[in-house]
């Protein structure tokens, strides 16, 4: 016997639906619900082990799919027209999708889905047409964006400066780019730039992923700065972390890699968030995130010995996390009062790894001063020694991959 749960909102194929759940010898109703909270709420208990859903039910996302699977549910999607469903669908976790007009077979469905939820199932109405993998996300121009991910251990070493430089270095090249605010703790990017509203672009856009609407409406979320520059604003509050799911940043940045380049600025710890609520999502998950979905990982840390230090330990905290990160290492505020030359720094991080991508950024308060009561880009505040600096970064990460 399997134990449905339905909800349909009054669709036409509910009746024929309810007929072939309760004549059905394989199948028992156990609950037809009246909505998606409704829904959720008699998966928790336990004994169902399928859900019959609407495709088109309000408040149906990829959180509540989750949320159904994690309580051991398969989902089943009902829709008038699986082909133009389907995708939708699929992006928030609904494989098997039945047409409405076929709602009296939805018991001889059931009883043929795989045991194991975590088994996907049938992914076409009907069983017997061969699975055919969804075809990958067309590139605009033909190819991938790179993603940067700009990170760096506490004590304020520029994370959000040189995320914020290099984005505006590569929109100045005419290249397409976006800039993620993705600080868990709160970040700053809006503020460096002067963008005073409180609407979070990322948040909108992990609305978008639960909705499985990115593709089309991504654009909506991102604030457009120049013709090549756009912004995904970071948290209004950082306590609102706990609203990114697990992999939802993932989604957001392989979204954005379709369109051009990607830089991240993310937090400073990779630290898990031991003793959280299971189900919840982890504070430090979201840039632990960040660093794995990068192409290249800036990693950067401030000149004095705290900074180096942490540095180090940064590094090897990278490592960890990523057996074979392609990291640069970006050495900030780097003058000559510190005592010790560049030479002196890169014999320190050698110990670490013979062949480290070493890059220092000089000491530029006042260019910094300038962007930031502005509210604009280092490229924007005019030419200066951290600029050419931050460019030439950029001309060292281009040599790299091209």
């Amino acid at each position: 016997m399997t134990v449905v749960l339905l909800v349909s909102s009054g669709a036409a194929w509910e009746s024929r639906a309810l007929a072939a759940l309760t004549e059905h010898p394989g199948t028992v109703l156990l609950r037809r619900c009246v909505d998606v909270a409704d829904l959720l709420a008699a998966a928790r208990t336990g004994q169902a082990e399928v859900a019959v859903v609407a495709t088109d039910l309000p408040g149906l996302d990829q959180g509540a799919v989750d949320d159904l699977v994690r309580h051991g549910v398969r989902v089943v999607g009902v829709a008038a027209d699986p082909e133009l469903t389907r995708p939708r669908a699929a992006r928030i976790g609904i494989v098997t999708v039945l047409a409405a007009d076929r709602a009296s077979e939805l018991a001889d469905l059931i009883a043929r889905l795989p045991t194991d939820v975590t088994d996907p199932g049938p992914p076409y109405d009907d069983p017997s047409v061969p699975a055919v993998p969804a075809p990958a996300p067309e590139r605009v121009g033909g190819s991938a964006g790179r993603v940067l991910t700009v990170w760096g251990a506490g004590g304020a070493p520029g994370r959000t400066t040189l995320a914020g430089g290099l984005a505006g270095e590569l929109a100045r090249r005419g290249l397409t780019t976006l800039l993620i605010d993705a600080d868990p703790h709160g970040g700053a990017v809006a503020q460096q730039l002067g963008i005073l509203d409180e609407v979070s672009g990322l948040l909108a856009a992990a609305r978008l992923v639960g909705a499985g609407t990115l593709d089309e409406r991504f654009t909506t979320a991102q604030r457009r700065l120049s013709d090549h520059l756009r912004v995904l604003t970071g948290l209004p509050r950082p306590d609102r972390w706990v609203e990114l799911r697990p992999g939802t940043l993932t989604a957001i940045v392989e979204r954005a890699r379709q369109d051009g380049q990607v830089v991240l600025d993310t937090g400073f710890s990779l630290e898990p968030d031991l003793g959280e609520v299971t189900g919840r999502p982890e504070r430090n998950g979201l840039t632990r995130e960040a660093v794995e979905v990068a192409d290249e990982l800036v990693l950067v840390g401030s000149a004095d010995p705290v900074g180096l230090a942490r540095l180090a330990r940064a590094l090897t905290e990278a490592h960890e996390l990523v057996p074979d990160p392609r990291v640069r290492i970006v050495v900030n505020r780097m003058r000559p009062t510190l005592g010790w030359r560049e030479a002196d720094v890169v014999a320190m991080l050698a110990e670490f790894g013979a062949h480290l991508d070493v890059h220092f950024l000089p000491d530029d308060q006042a260019a910094v001063d300038r962007a930031l009561v502005a509210g604009r880009l280092l490229v924007e505040a005019g030419d200066g020694a951290l600029a050419r600096a931050i460019a030439g970064v950029l001309d060292a990460i281009a040599g790299v991959t091209g």
